[in-house]
């Protein structure tokens, strides 16, 4: 151990003025529990020293647990500030095929996708009416009743979620057009669109595979379907 005669007196005063200094510093607390230990011998066990290892452990610990839920708060706030702006952006539509040129542009660009596709189910007795509403736009799909349910559980004997959202290899050629092969992820929101419609269904395709996952929320995009579906009841009216 250092004798206090080798230390230099300005030096010494500062660390006994200000020992925080040194309790502070990570690095530095370190090298005197290691002299510290040196000192003592290989044959005494520091209890203290332990505690202190533990101590340090957990702290990094909770550090790295805090800076986490900061991202996560963080990538949440901008979730939802994304959707926000679509959903502002996606009303301020005047007429129908403003509103559809709207989603598949400044709409899709927003919230980072490259397809948005609305697929609406009709019957034979609607076909005259249902082909003047495709022509409109390419963002409008016309699908057989029963098609949402059975895309939404992959042919699966369940029912289906409010939301979807998985990997593909390749978007469904039906519902993405010349874009589905592009396509390696999707968001599938059930939609209502009032009493006497059939089901519908709000489809986004993304080339990110990791855009859209299982294992992802879908609250902000559930929202984001309530909204559209009473948008979308107004036109139709």
């Amino acid at each position: 151990m250092s004798n206090p005669a080798d230390i230099k007196p300005e030096l010494r005063d500062i660390i006994l003025n200000r020992p925080d200094m040194i309790l502070d510093d990570q690095d530095m607390m370190k090298a005197l529990l290691a002299a510290n230990e040196k000192a003592m011998g290989n044959n005494i066990i520091d209890l203290r020293g332990i505690a202190m290892d533990r101590l340090e452990s957990r702290l990094d610990r909770l550090e790295d647990t805090h800076r986490s839920v900061i991202a996560a708060a963080y990538e949440n706030l901008a979730g939802t500030n994304q959707v926000h702006r679509a959903i502002l952006r996606m009303m301020d539509a005047l007429d129908f095929e403003t509103f559809l040129s709207d989603l598949e542009g400044d709409v899709a660009e927003i919230l980072r996708v490259q397809s948005i596709r609305i697929v609406l189910e009709t019957r034979q007795v609607d076909m005259p009416a249902a082909q003047a509403l495709e022509h409109l736009n390419d963002v409008i799909c016309l699908v057989i009743p029963g098609f949402s349910e059975t895309y939404m559980t992959a042919g699966r004997n369940s029912i289906s979620r409010t939301a979807v959202l998985r990997g593909v290899s390749k978007g469904f050629e039906q519902i993405f057009g010349s874009d589905s092969a592009f396509v390696r992820s999707e968001a599938c929101l059930k939609l209502d669109l009032g009493t006497g419609k059939l089901p519908a269904m709000l489809v986004f395709g993304s080339e990110d595979p990791n855009r859209f996952s299982a294992q992802h929320g879908t609250e902000l995009l559930e929202f984001f379907a309530g909204v559209f579906e009473r948008v979308m009841r107004r036109w139709l009216a």
